[in-house]
């Protein structure tokens, strides 16, 4: 008899973010209509609550979020299927939000030559051998969110950055931490994570000489801007 494998409903929930984002991206970077359509309502979505939203149903695929999460063939509690579809919600927005107007790929893997987790973005954002304390806060403050609503509009203003300065995201692993990060103790394992992210950033050995110039530029300035351009605006 073959035995199936069950998947732990937070790494259901990085594959099926990550599976959606990589078609959309693919079809968006394409100028594929059903894709620009798509990253155009799921844009309005970033930091609204899922309920508030009833344009997107059908738009993601969660039905393997209901799956059985343990052997025996045993459903999600109501519970964690909620703060899984708040994950799935929350991450593919901002990657919407993220990679408006982008002509390249704003979500990629996180991998161990190319961190591309949010403590190493936002490092990213800082001048090389610098810190910004302006920027650490916005990380800072993300960490110490009160609850899922307020950690997506702190994590927005900190996409609206990344998304001026062109640094990718993970936006799988953001979904997981996220999905872990309402989980009793996840909190404080998904801060020690993005610490952990941002402090082992190191830069390429060849790095861009004018990335420094461009990182110190971000300002609060910016996020009251957030500018976009005619391709999909909506």
């Amino acid at each position: 008899m073959t035995t199936r494998t069950v998947i732990p409903l937070p790494e259901r929930v990085r594959e099926i973010t990550g599976e959606n984002i990589n078609d959309l991206q693919r079809g968006y970077l394409a100028d594929q209509p059903r894709a620009v359509a798509a990253l155009a309502r799921l844009r309005r979505g970033a930091g609204k609550e899922i309920q508030q939203l009833p344009d997107l149903w059908g738009l993601i695929d969660t039905g393997p979020l209901h799956d059985p999460t343990h052997e025996g063939g045993r459903p999600p509690r109501e519970a964690d299927l909620t703060r899984a579809e708040d994950a799935v919600h929350v991450a593919l927005t901002l990657w919407a939000l993220h990679q408006q107007s982008r002509g390249t790929g704003m979500h990629r893997p996180d991998r161990k030559d190319a961190p591309a987790g949010l403590g190493a973005a936002v490092r990213r954002l800082m001048p090389q051998g610098d810190i910004d304390e302006t920027i650490l806060k916005r990380l800072v403050r993300a960490g110490h969110a009160p609850d899922l609503p307020a950690l997506a509009q702190r994590l927005r203003e900190i996409v609206l950055l990344l998304r001026r300065e062109d640094i990718p995201l993970d936006y799988a692993l953001l979904a997981r931490q996220l999905c872990h990060w309402q989980q009793p103790g996840g909190r404080d394992d998904v801060r020690r994570a993005w610490g952990r992210s941002f402090h082992s950033y190191r830069p390429p050995k060849d790095p861009d000489p004018d990335a420094g110039d461009r990182a110190g530029s971000a300002s609060d300035t910016d996020l009251a801007s957030d500018p976009y351009t005619t391709k999909d605006a909506s």
